[in-house]
């Protein structure tokens, strides 16, 4: 019997599966959703039948990464613990993503932010719109980089060019991400959908058993280096979690302002 997912759309196209977020317009995400996204891989990775996984959403972004707009102070929401715990599910799953055995194409129209941008690198390739826009925003938000970013991000990009977005929390566009190696094709917004297709079709057109040995060898031990990168990445946000600085950049962002930061 197929899961019930409230968050998240599942289909099949031929030999590939198709994982939809759908909570447009920006498709924030929380654990509940990261813990569907998973189980939808590992479904895929259950069915002989699937050789590849389109991942997509529905709205304007791709998954604009925590929600700010309607947080406390301490950045967290109503009901969460301030420190750790939720966090620490979060990457939990999130690391599940990282074991799934099947390649992964990412189709990504608009801003994938943060722990979006993260998302986003599960995947194995990334086919991006011009519109995309691409953003490791933590020290923006007087935080630090999490999802395992500061992993998966040198690996794609180089550790410069990752410093380079974690340090200055700039966007980078749909054509920029091609040209560092965040993304490997381009497409207009209206042809995404068809040439991210494309690419999962001709993945999976190969032999998979062939496919899965060689990816496995490609990312071995990726998914122990998120999982220690998760856990490095949740100590230092645990302690700037509590500082006035991240308040203000919580607020700040809310507020959709520059920050007045103290260092403290």
């Amino acid at each position: 019997m197929a899961p019930a997912f409230t968050s998240i759309g599942t289909s099949t196209e031929g030999a590939v599966a198709v994982v939809e977020i759908r909570r447009p317009p920006h498709n924030f995400f929380d654990t509940p959703l990261i813990r569907e996204i998973a189980t939808a891989f590992d479904a895929a990775d259950a069915d002989p039948a699937i050789r590849a996984v389109l991942l997509c959403a529905e709205g304007k972004s791709f998954c604009a990464g925590a929600n700010f707009a309607n947080r406390r102070d301490d950045g967290t929401e109503e009901g969460q613990v301030p420190v750790g715990g939720p966090v620490q599910h979060l990457y939990k799953e999130a690391v599940r993503l990282f074991r799934t055995k099947k390649p992964i194409v990412a189709a990504v129209q608009g801003p994938a932010i943060g722990g979006g941008l993260g998302l986003a690198c599960v995947a194995d390739f990334r086919v991006a719109a011009p519109e995309a826009r691409f953003s490791a925003n933590f020290t923006r938000l007087g935080f630090h980089p999490g999802f395992g970013l500061t992993e998966t991000l040198p690996r794609l990009v180089g550790q410069q060019q990752a410093a380079l977005m974690f340090y200055t929390g700039r966007r980078i566009n749909g054509e920029e991400a091609v040209r560092i190696g965040l993304a490997e094709l381009l497409a207009p917004l209206e042809q995404l959908r068809i040439v991210a297709m494309d690419l999962a079709r001709e993945i999976a057109d190969s032999s998979p058993l062939g496919v899965m040995a060689t990816r496995e060898t490609l990312r071995r031990g990726l998914a122990d280096a998120v999982e220690r990168a998760t856990e490095r990445e949740l100590v230092e946000q645990d302690w700037l979690r509590k500082t006035a600085d991240f308040r203000e950049g919580v607020k700040a962002t809310a507020e959709r302002r520059p920050a007045n930061w103290q260092g403290r």
